[in-house]
């Protein structure tokens, strides 16, 4: 079990990247978080196997059909316990 912080700069406000963010993490069994920014970023806290993850990062690099990621910058960060499900702040 790992837990990744990503911050996904580009074109990601406005075209549906959390939903499909918290869709894509559910379908794989990742709990943790998503959130736009002020500055037009998107923030992920994902929590799972290093596997899934592994996954959902490289799906995070491109994001739903209607964004343009321009990058993606990602940090393993701890675990936090007892989290059952990610969802949008």
């Amino acid at each position: 079990m790992k837990r990744v912080h990503l911050i996904v700069s580009g074109l990601v406000h406005g075209v549906g990247f959390r939903y499909n963010t918290r869709r894509k993490a559910r379908l794989s069994s990742l709990t943790g978080f998503v959130r736009n920014l002020a500055d037009g970023s998107v923030e992920i806290e994902a929590q799972g196997t290093t596997e899934a993850l592994e996954r959902f990062i490289h799906w995070a690099h491109h994001g739903p059909a209607n964004a343009k990621v321009e990058s993606l910058r990602q940090e393993e960060i701890g675990v936090i316990e007892n989290e059952s499900e990610f969802v949008i702040r």
